[in-house]
């Protein structure tokens, strides 16, 4: 372009760079010498096939610790030339489900034998979402957990299971899907140092740990369809309130329509093989009576009405 301008207006070059804003020392820079690309080039390879997954911007500092005298658009220059680009493919992990490990192949013979946990999902009247984790003894059909929260990850998983093995003991077995918060090494390794074990089921086959399944369908139809959570704690009561209601209200069509909690007392003796109840019992049975304290719980529930949803106020509630 500078000589350009000389050759249509005959100017010096002085004054067709001023024109244009180009330091002349950038003008009479010539370009870098084909056999120093190439060399560099070489170099660049050598340092792509060592290391796939790293940038231009990485190989930039890597080729001048090694004392090539570069810049990364230079890099980049011959990082297009050559057609590069970051490896980014992601090589997951087979999940460790198999069908053998199914409920209906693998069967609960007694109290604390398999307990199954998974995830149902809702959310609070803002949008803002709501993480349930279930807990099942699949033998009594105990509910054992219901925990809410905004995100649950394998840390809070382990901190439910621990809390109902302190209540109940320890299971031989449990049962999940493939989920990350279940296959987590810190879950396994604490399974594997109490003598149990985590049975997965194979991979996209909900049904095979169908008592989830089953209570996940009647606990949504029952509670999610009909509650509006305008907060996490109004979430946390009913998960509180749900659990007593299936362990002690609502008959098992399974169990002879007797209550969960009524077949448990009948077919095996409380805590029989426990580890860690008679010394929870014994800690807690130091600490005070909690004081009785007034609760004003409104709950807000909807019906699907033909044509319209009836919102109602339910009634104060008072707990102890």
């Amino acid at each position: 372009m500078i000589e350009m301008l000389r050759g249509m207006f005959g100017i010096s070059e002085r004054r067709a760079c001023r024109v244009l804003d180009q330091s002349r020392s950038t003008h009479r820079r010539g370009a870098a010498p084909a056999a120093e690309d190439d060399a560099l080039k070489a170099a660049l390879l050598t340092k792509v096939r060592q290391f796939p997954r790293w940038g231009y911007r990485k190989m930039t500092h890597v080729l001048k610790n090694e004392g090539w005298q570069v810049n990364h658009k230079r890099v980049h220059r011959l990082w297009t030339e050559l057609g590069l680009r970051a490896n980014r493919t992601i090589r997951r992990r087979s999940a460790p489900g198999d069908a053998a490990n199914a409920c209906h192949v693998r069967r609960a013979e007694r109290r604390n034998h398999v307990w199954t946990m998974d995830f149902v999902f809702d959310a609070t009247i803002d949008g803002q979402p709501l993480k349930w984790l279930t807990v099942h003894d699949e033998y009594t059909r105990e509910c054992l957990a219901i925990h809410v929260d905004r995100r649950i990850d394998h840390h809070a998983v382990m901190d439910v299971l621990l809390d109902i093995m302190v209540q109940r003991g320890k299971p031989a077995f449990l049962r999940t899907d493939n989920g990350g918060e279940f296959v987590a090494g810190a879950l396994r390794k604490k399974m594997a140092s109490m003598d149990g074990d985590i049975l997965f089921v194979e991979p996209g086959s909900p049904w095979q740990n169908g008592y989830a399944e089953s209570f996940h369908a009647q606990f949504r139809r029952e509670v999610l369809d009909c509650e509006v959570f305008e907060t996490l704690r109004d979430a946390q009561r009913a998960a509180r309130e749900y659990k007593q209601i299936f362990k002690d209200v609502r008959p098992h069509g399974s169990l002879d329509f007797k209550t969960p909690g009524t077949y448990a007392a009948e077919s095996s003796p409380a805590e029989a093989d426990s580890r860690w109840a008679p010394a929870a019992r014994a800690a807690c049975s130091c600490l005070p009576p909690s004081a009785a304290h007034l609760r004003l719980s409104v709950r807000v529930r909807r019906h699907h009405l033909p044509g319209r949803q009836a919102v109602h106020m339910h009634r104060a509630t008072l707990t102890e």
